[in-house]
C-alpha cells in the first residue's frame, strides 16, 4: 500500500464526473489512498450524467471510506494532517472564485482551506465554461498563489465554446506527483 494520501474532492461539473472518477479509480489501483470530498452542489444534485445517490456510492467503494460532505467533516483535514495533497477534480468556475477570493462556503472550499493553512499542495483541475472570460482572473490569482497547482489543461471545443477550457484528467497524476514535490506540471496550458 503507498503511504501517500490524496484528498480527492469533486464540484459540480457533472459532464466531466466519468473522467474523474476514471482517474480515481485508477489512483486507488495504484495503491494511493483516497479521502473523498464532494460539494454540496454535487452530492445531491441528479443530473443528464447521472444520479447524485449513484456517484456517492461509487466513489465511497472506490476509496473505500465515506465521503466528506459537510464544511464541519471537512475542516479537520489539515490540522489533522489527514491529506498529503488535496485534489479539487473537476474545479469549476464558481469554486475557483471562491478559492481565489478566500471564501469557504462548501465542504471542497474548506478542504481546501484546510490543507493550505499547513502548507499542503492543492492540485486543481479545472473543468468551466468562462476559464477565458470571467474565470480567467481566478485562475491568474490561483496560479500565483503559494502551493496551489494545475492539471494542465486546454480549450475542449473552441469553436463552439470558445471561453471554455477543461483538464487533461489523464495527466492528474503526473500533475498530482509534481506538486507533491513543489513543482507545476508543463505546459499548463496546450
Amino acid at each position: 500500500m503507498n503511504d501517500i494520501t490524496f484528498g480527492y474532492a469533486l464540484c459540480g461539473s457533472f459532464c466531466t464526473f466519468s473522467k474523474s472518477l476514471e482517474q480515481m479509480k485508477f489512483l486507488a489501483e495504484q495503491g494511493y489512498n483516497l479521502v473523498p470530498i464532494m460539494s454540496y452542489n454535487a452530492a445531491k444534485t441528479d443530473t443528464r450524467f447521472g444520479k447524485a445517490d449513484d456517484f456517492v456510492q461509487e466513489i465511497e467503494e472506490i476509496c473505500g471510506r465515506k465521503l466528506i460532505q459537510t464544511i464541519v467533516g471537512a475542516e479537520p483535514i489539515g490540522p489533522k494532517k489527514m491529506v498529503d495533497l488535496m485534489i479539487v477534480a473537476p474545479c469549476t468556475g464558481n469554486t475557483l472564485a471562491k478559492l481565489a477570493n478566500g471564501i469557504t462556503d462548501t465542504p471542497v472550499t474548506m478542504a481546501v482551506k484546510s490543507n493550505l493553512r499547513i502548507g499542503r499542495p492543492v492540485l486543481l483541475a479545472p473543468a468551466t465554461n468562462d476559464a477565458l472570460s470571467a474565470s480567467a482572473q481566478n485562475i491568474g490569482k490561483l496560479l500565483n498563489t503559494k502551493n496551489v497547482y494545475f492539471v494542465p489543461m486546454s480549450e475542449d471545443d473552441p469553436v463552439k465554446k470558445p471561453y471554455s477550457l477543461v483538464s487533461d484528467f489523464a495527466q492528474l497524476l503526473p500533475a498530482a506527483l509534481a506538486a507533491l514535490k513543489g513543482e507545476q506540471l508543463q505546459p499548463v496550458f496546450f
